[in-house]
């Protein structure tokens, strides 16, 4: 049956015992914030205090992703802050609200970029976002695209976003990539069950966020449940999308536990399989 958290909104709840609860405060358990946004303005007062926080909770690794437009330095500040800290893996790439400003002088900074960061793991996140449209249609496609080959080329793994728009990001990872050794991760999946059924099918990784824990959520906790351990990621996408407790606060990587811990009632195991499942995907997945 459901559990009542905190404002009303629920989790799955298929088995609560004193000694799960416990769990979360186990110094052993180990988990990965598999995509957050830490490097941006949202952060300025607080970063350090931020990562200590993380560190407190048992969030050994974050992997930070920077986006913005590329020929602003957005990727460059991403990529120092991540030389800065022996605990934060980096990615980039050009979102797809960017993706009016991608053109061959970005793609070339991306790679070279890519190629020359301190512990720069994946590209991304790239994909198509048909909900904001904030750059035309036709260009989100043609970036995607274009991104594909270059991260299929670089033998890179790719961190797909994808909103309205399944369809589409379907046909062209099944033209552009089922073939590239490296897959990726869809990242903050809150898509229908066939698409995930599509992206497991490609090789990729599923992430969820703090929204498998909203109370509207619940297809979204059946796609989940059908997700293999071996193929989940968890992710806050901070400071966006809070999970509950702190929902209408800003996110922050301590928070992704609360997914691990939906997670762990979904498929009926011990908050320690999920940190060590999810741990294990994203060292898998990344190299690291």
């Amino acid at each position: 049956m459901p559990c009542f958290l905190e404002h009303g909104l629920i989790c799955v709840h298929l088995r609560r015992s004193a000694a799960h609860k416990s769990e979360i405060r186990n110094p052993n358990l180990m988990f990965i914030d598999s995509h957050a946004h830490i490097d941006g303005t949202e952060f300025d007062e607080d970063r350090d205090e931020v990562l200590r926080r993380a560190r407190d909770a048992g969030v050994e690794i974050v992997l930070n992703v920077g986006t913005g437009d590329p020929h602003s330095g957005a990727l460059e500040r991403a990529i120092k802050f991540g030389s800065q800290h022996q605990s934060i893996y980096t990615a980039i790439g050009t979102h797809p609200h960017d993706a009016s400003k991608y053109d061959q002088a970005a793609e070339d900074r991306i790679r070279a970029l890519l190629s020359n960061g301190e512990r720069v793991v994946a590209w991304g996140e790239i994909g198509l976002d048909f909900h904001y449209d904030n750059s035309p249609r036709e260009q989100q496609l043609e970036a995607f695209r274009k991104q594909l080959r270059a991260a299929r080329e670089l033998d890179l793994p790719v961190i797909i976003h994808t909103r309205d728009a399944e369809d589409e990001t379907i046909v062209i990872l099944r033209e552009e990539y089922t073939d590239a050794a490296r897959k990726g991760v869809f990242h903050c999946f809150t898509g229908t069950t066939h698409l995930a059924e599509q992206a497991l099918d490609f090789g990729f990784m599923i992430s969820f966020s703090g929204i498998l824990t909203f109370r509207k959520a619940e297809d979204l906790r059946e796609t989940a449940r059908r997700v293999p351990l071996d193929r989940l990621l968890i992710e806050t996408d901070c400071p966006y999308l809070a999970p509950i407790p702190y929902r209408g606060k800003r996110n922050e990587p301590a928070y992704v536990i609360e997914v691990a811990k939906c997670l762990a009632d979904i498929h009926q195991v011990s908050t320690e399989e999920i940190a060590d499942a999810t741990s294990h995907n994203f060292a898998r997945l990344f190299g690291v």
